[in-house]
């Protein structure tokens, strides 16, 4: 089960590829890159956080690492898109970048805990610092307001975002209440 959660995971990355590299039908490849990638992150983020929620219906906390290591993984892949791609390496431009726009130092927030939490999730790391992974609910936040952002408009997909943090907050705090 687990390769095949992997390969299921991965699979985006393929088409990403295969779309951009090979048929190079995408009118632009930079935007598309941070759209899917970006998307991705986000949603396999989401999927981390409830997967605590859920256990009662279907159990995958043995699967909870691996979906966040790819949750890191995309969000890598869109910071790599940035910097590479988009910036050119120009680290002085994309820092000026970053300054200049809030929504991206949001996100460059946000891609900064995932780090810390990707470093922090193997053995006698992760028995040090596991407390400091509820982090990942500020990364969460800041993530869809980067999102939101970026978009420079609300649509309904965003507003649906917002309402499953709102819902997965108050599960959460429910959690720890009872």
């Amino acid at each position: 089960m687990k390769v095949l959660i992997f390969l299921l995971l991965l699979l985006p990355s393929f088409i990403l590829s295969y779309e951009v590299f090979y048929l190079q039908n995408v009118i632009d490849p930079i935007k598309y890159i941070y759209s899917v990638t970006g998307a991705i992150a986000l949603i396999l983020l989401f999927f981390t956080t409830t997967i605590s929620l859920i256990k009662s219906w279907i159990n995958l906390i043995s699967y909870r690492k691996m979906i966040g290591l790819f949750s890191f993984y995309y969000a890598f892949l869109h910071f790599l898109n940035f910097i590479i791609l988009d910036m050119e390496l120009d680290f002085i431009f994309a820092f000026e970048e970053t300054l200049d726009k809030p929504f991206i130092y949001l996100g460059m927030i946000s891609f900064l805990i995932l780090v810390f939490m990707a470093i922090t999730s193997f053995g006698k790391l992760f028995k040090l610092y596991f407390k400091y992974h509820k982090v990942i609910y500020i990364a969460l936040a800041l993530t869809t307001i980067h999102f939101i952002m970026a978009q420079k408009a609300l649509s309904i997909p965003q507003m649906g975002y917002v309402g499953i943090i709102l819902i997965i907050a108050y599960f959460k705090f429910r959690q720890r209440i009872l």
